[in-house]
């Protein structure tokens, strides 16, 4: 038995039991991948996985069972590696960092600068991508930390932390007529076209929910992955944006308007999630109390430790920032 063996049956699990995706991946071929499994197999007395001729379709009751153990033993040799270069390489790696546009954009330069500034010898690999991206990154170790506002905190095999709430705010043209209102409703909102989010990014699903709960059909006729997209359209005159606050800054945002529209929207939660049982460097570490700074090590090292609850459950209902007094220099 040997690691490689276990690593393509890893693999072959992430990649729909494609011997083709996995040869290319991992620039072997497909008969070394089949004879290293057909091996374990023979060592082991079992069969690992289902087939249907000669092609892989699945994982046996066997391969089902023992898939736990060799995701947990790889977890461990992959600790054992990152301990190793704690003691022989100091302070110095790469941290990749994965995470959506927004927060790259907006929330991640006030925290990257001086973390760079105390770590010279780190290097910092900023990955965007989906939430669904950013969690799989995570899960499969190709991402050291990842951060999001939607989905994080529901992956059993990540171990996530609140780190700031936000709530969606209005943005409109100069001169726009909803700048006029005293109060803003989402009945005011409903009446002109829309632009915000897409499904799964950025806290839309509480858009979503507010305008359901109303009656409400809003028309949103553009959505996008990117706030500066949505401030582009807005600028346009193509419809009202709903946006995450920390995108806007009207000093650069010439021609654009913030409305308050924090009564309107319930609380989007930004998290900051990293593999449950993964060994942290100490730049890691440091990097995730930058982001987080209500955050203690023994937080993260308890959390680590910890069983999965759905939704952060764990988190210390003090320890969630609201945006206004998070160390991130956010002007609303």
């Amino acid at each position: 038995m040997n690691f490689q063996q276990l690593r393509s049956i890893q693999a072959l699990t992430r990649h729909g039991y494609s011997l083709t995706e996995v040869a290319s991946v991992s620039n072997t071929s497909q008969p070394g991948i089949s004879r290293q499994i057909r091996d374990l197999e023979q060592e082991l007395d079992i069969l690992i996985f289902e087939r249907a001729g000669k092609r892989i379709v699945g994982l046996s009751e066997a391969g089902r069972s023992i898939l736990s153990i060799i995701n947990r033993l790889l977890s461990e040799a992959d600790n054992l590696k990152r301990a190793s270069l704690e003691y022989t390489t100091n302070s110095s790696g790469v941290l990749t960092v994965a995470t959506t546009h927004t927060q790259a954009r907006y929330a991640l330069p006030n925290v990257v600068l001086p973390f760079l500034d105390a770590y010279a010898d780190v290097r910092i690999a900023l990955q965007q991508s989906t939430p669904e991206d950013i969690a799989r990154w995570v899960v499969s170790g190709v991402a050291d930390i990842g951060i999001a506002s939607e989905g994080l905190g529901q992956i059993p095999e990540l171990v996530s932390f609140a780190c700031y709430r936000w709530r969606h705010q209005v943005l409109v043209p100069d001169g726009h007529p909803l700048l006029a209102l005293a109060t803003l409703r989402l009945e005011d909102l409903a009446r002109y076209p829309l632009i915000t989010y897409d499904t799964g990014f950025t806290g839309r699903g509480h858009i979503d929910d507010a305008f359901r709960a109303a009656g409400l059909r809003p028309d949103i006729v553009l959505t996008a992955m990117d706030s500066d997209v949505i401030k582009q359209y807005v600028e346009l005159g193509m419809g009202v944006g709903l946006l995450a606050p920390m995108a806007y800054d009207a000093e650069r945002d010439t021609g654009l308007r913030l409305i308050d529209a924090s009564t309107l929207f319930a609380a989007t939660t930004t998290r900051l999630a990293v593999r449950r049982g993964a060994y942290l460097r100490s730049y890691t570490y440091a990097f995730i109390l930058r982001f987080a700074p209500h955050l203690t090590r023994a937080d993260i090292d308890h959390a680590l430790q910890s069983e999965w609850r759905p939704d952060g459950q764990h988190d210390r209902p003090e320890a969630v920032l609201d945006i206004r007094k998070q160390h991130i220099d956010i002007k609303i």
